[in-house]
């Protein structure tokens, strides 16, 4: 399940479980991309549920899209991941120290509200 609601001119809220092949690898991304149109300086809040790793056939569709994911993360400035399992939120929180501009904070879903606030500064 991938699921991705714009909540108002500078926030998207995406909701992801499960796997992703290619096909909904493909769909997630131009979802995602459509959605974000016109954000700058955006914030987004990425809850992840019960995580399963993509196929291979997934993975090569987001490398693919590098230049595209790209241009749409640094329409960002702060994205809040909500997922209960500790190696989901260090991997977001060091893929946030890599990426200039982007800050990254991971919560578990218990604080939810949490990361609202943090996402509201």
């Amino acid at each position: 399940m991938f699921k991705v609601t714009r909540n108002g001119d500078q926030r998207l809220d995406v909701d992801f479980a499960g796997k992703l092949d290619s096909d909904a690898m493909r769909a997630a991304l131009d979802e995602l991309t459509q959605a974000a149109e016109g954000i700058e300086h955006g914030r987004m809040l990425y809850r992840i549920g019960n995580f399963e790793w993509p196929t291979l056939g997934a993975v090569g569709v987001e490398l693919a899209r590098i230049p595209q994911l790209l241009r749409f993360i640094r329409q960002f400035d702060r994205v809040a991941v909500v997922a209960d399992q500790q190696w989901l939120r260090t991997a977001s929180q060091m893929e946030g120290a890599l990426i200039p501009g982007l800050t990254i904070k991971a919560f578990d879903s218990i604080r939810e509200a949490e990361a609202e606030a943090w996402l509201q500064q």
